[in-house]
């Protein structure tokens, strides 16, 4: 029986990936980078692993962070003013209307990020655990920050369901134990997950999940509630 979910950010929650690559460009070029193929250097990788991909790891552990926090402030702002048309569509809904299912983010990114997307969205009260990039030693595709996330919600990974929107990150799932939905975001098929998405509006989803016997009207007497 499914106990709990947990949410990938960058892909899932938010379709951030394009701000984010629009982002390391213009930083990158500041310091005379080239930044051609960064999009695809980046997906699924947690900052430090970026950074010394360009910078050497020869660079200290504070440049290298100052360098990811300098480059996560100035993604912030330029997604700022369009945040809303951002988010995946149906994702506020479908929190709500499976309220009574425990939740958990498990991400890559920084601190920073996750809070700053899930307070700015009105998203935070819906999960009861975050887990970012930094506070696990490995980042995925090791199942590090899914095994957290399923520890701090007290549920055994194999009755999680992890949404996810790269190959590494349902790498991670799988590795934890856990079934994976893959959302299209920006990959329009995954290899290794059990259902494919295009969003959280999805019908499908809604029929996969009644026929493993979760009913949100069950849940939460009507599919209105709010926790």
């Amino acid at each position: 029986m499914i106990a709990a979910f947990l949410f990938d950010l960058d892909g899932v929650i938010i379709d951030s990936m394009p701000m984010h690559t629009v982002a390391w460009r213009e930083y990158l070029t500041r310091f005379g980078f080239d930044p051609e193929g960064v999009e695809h250097r980046m997906h699924g990788k947690r900052n430090d692993e970026i950074v010394a991909e360009f910078w050497g790891r020869e660079i200290t552990p504070e440049e290298n962070f100052g360098h990811g926090a300098a480059k996560e402030a100035l993604f912030r702002e330029l997604i700022d003013p369009v945040f809303g048309a951002q988010l995946v569509p149906g994702v506020a809904e479908f929190l709500r209307n499976y309220g009574e299912i425990p939740k958990a983010v498990a991400t890559n990114a920084e601190p920073a990020n996750a809070e700053y997307v899930l307070s700015k969205g009105e998203l935070k009260h819906y999960f009861q655990a975050v887990v970012d990039g930094m506070q696990v030693q490995n980042p995925k595709p090791y199942p590090d920050v899914y095994l957290r996330a399923a520890n701090l919600l007290g549920v055994d990974p194999s009755r999680c369901i992890v949404f996810e929107d790269s190959p590494t990150g349902v790498a991670a799932g799988r590795a934890a134990g856990a079934r994976v939905i893959g959302v299209s975001t920006h990959a329009a098929a995954l290899d290794g997950v059990e259902l494919m998405i295009p969003n959280f509006e999805s019908a499908e989803l809604q029929r996969w999940l009644s026929s493993e016997g979760l009913n949100r009207t069950v849940i939460n007497g009507g599919g209105n509630g709010r926790r």
